[in-house]
């Protein structure tokens, strides 16, 4: 069937398919996990859909391989097609629906190199925010006992010599249980630390990370994450098109000749979005203000979480032009 567009829901073990041949034919067919790729196997080069989200750039380079045309489309815009109750089938026929958009965005198909790399990020994240919730647990039952100190890295310091003390007044039972968090506490700082050496040890062989280190506000691990994230800077027209990918410009509500424009959208990965605004804040308190400097001016008016996100867009951008031209950052020359 040349010329064939094919939706394709993809599942743990049940994968849905949707096709739409040149002449118009339907055909429906429902597969088990081991018979998706001897199905398209036996298919000619076709148009095959899938939604973007778990294992869709696994599925995608598999039939990729096969001579497939594969697509993948952001689960948000599948959902317009979808028509009344949500089925596997009905997924399925409204990606196919969906690949017949001309304005239809599509969702580029990672590497194995990049989602290895991705893997490290996403399990780092996860590791951090575990010492998060084990160092606020464990000053919180401290406190309980009258032991306090200051927020930061040096406060808990001060904490966990407190714990490992055999002099500080505490009872065997809280002594044992706090043992057990300021181990773990100290376990995942040095997962963290191997994962950290992993990520930089990537970034220092990949020339597209270097050279978004260069940026201000960038470091190995934002350059390694929007590297492997966004793979050919290309893929978007311009840079401000990069910075709504990741959700940094303003939801609008316009109609007419009234434009009416609100907080950040928030769309798109909000791990990369999280790491700009921290390199943001990063730059914000190293800046020097001159009379004539934008962020200056921008921190006078407003606070300093709006400037921090004004400030993580306009670097999301400087990064696309970075990427797309293959160039290093220049720092702007300074008005004399």
């Amino acid at each position: 069937m040349q010329g064939t567009t094919i939706g394709l829901d993809v599942a743990k073990r049940v994968f849905q398919v949707h096709g739409v041949s040149a002449a118009g034919a339907v055909f429906c067919r429902r597969l088990g996990r081991a018979g998706v790729e001897s199905f398209f196997a036996q298919l000619a080069p076709s148009v095959v859909g899938m939604e973007a989200c778990a294992s869709a750039h696994y599925w995608a380079r598999r039939l990729g391989a096969l001579g497939h045309s594969v697509r993948l489309v952001p689960p948000r815009y599948v959902k317009a097609y979808v028509r009344r109750n949500k089925t596997d089938a009905a997924d399925a026929a409204a990606i196919c629906e969906a690949l017949g958009r001309r304005d239809m965005q599509f969702v580029p198909v990672k590497s194995e190199a990049q989602q290895a790399v991705l893997a490290l990020h996403r399990t780092r994240a996860l590791l951090v925010r575990q010492r998060t919730m084990t160092a606020n647990a464990l000053r919180g039952q401290l406190a309980e006992f009258g032991l306090v100190a200051a927020q930061g890295q040096a406060g808990l310091g001060q904490l966990l010599a407190l714990v490992d003390d055999p002099a500080t007044a505490l009872p065997d039972e809280a002594r044992a249980a706090f043992a057990v968090l300021a181990g773990q506490w100290r376990g995942l700082c040095a997962q963290i630390a191997a994962l950290e050496r992993r990520i930089v040890a990537w970034h220092r062989q990949d020339a597209a990370s270097r050279r978004l280190a260069t940026i201000p506000g960038i470091g190995p691990i934002t350059a390694s994450a929007l590297a492997a994230s966004v793979g050919d800077a290309r893929a978007f027209r311009t840079g401000r098109h990069f910075a709504a990918w990741l959700g940094l410009t303003p939801r609008e509500w316009s109609s007419g000749m009234k434009r009416r424009q609100g907080k950040i959208s928030k769309r798109g990965d909000g791990y990369l979005r999280r790491l700009l605004i921290l390199g943001a804040h990063a730059v914000m308190r190293h800046h020097k203000r001159s009379a004539a400097d934008w962020l200056t001016a921008l921190r006078a008016r407003r606070p300093a979480a709006v400037a921090a996100v004004a400030l993580a867009n306009k670097t999301a951008r400087i990064a696309w032009a970075v990427m797309a031209r293959g160039e290093v950052y220049r720092q702007p020359a300074t008005a004399s």
